[in-house]
């Protein structure tokens, strides 16, 4: 009997080992349960948190962009602004010039044509003055003649 005795405390004490043991195996997989279940939630948060960083980055450099393109819009219109406005004074310029010129020789033309009508006049005058002339002295000429 003492052999069953001490046959069934090994029994009961291999028994309570191995319950102890799969108290401890359960332990163990529901501390690595929440362990996973930790390093997901940290793993969400980081990426959440670097989501959320690289959205504000991005959001930045469009703003930034949008605010380079503004400016640069507003230099190339003020630079056409100015070229046109200064084409614009160079060709006013080049036409005030254009015209004074004309002007200028239209007057030397007119003061040319006016010298020429004013010599032509004096020839004609002085041409017509000899014809009468002639015709005096022809017509004294005939009036001796017939006398």
């Amino acid at each position: 009997m003492k052999a069953r005795w001490t046959m069934m405390v090994a029994a009961m004490l291999l028994g309570l080992a191995s319950f102890a043991y799969s108290q401890g195996l359960a332990s163990d997989v529901d501390k690595a349960a929440d362990k996973t279940a930790d390093a997901t939630k940290d793993a969400a948060k980081d990426t959440a948190h670097a989501t959320k960083k690289a959205a504000k980055k991005t959001a930045h450099a469009t703003d930034k962009a949008a605010d380079k393109t503004v400016d640069t819009t507003k230099d190339v219109a003020k630079d056409t602004g100015h070229a046109t406005k200064k084409a614009a004074k160079k060709t006013a310029h080049a036409t005030d010039k254009a015209a004074d010129k004309t002007a200028d020789t239209s007057k030397d033309v007119a003061k040319d044509t006016t010298h020429v009508a004013k010599k032509t006049g004096h020839g004609i005058t002085k041409g017509a003055k000899a014809v009468g002339h002639g015709v005096k002295k022809g017509a004294e000429k005939t009036e001796d003649v017939v006398k």
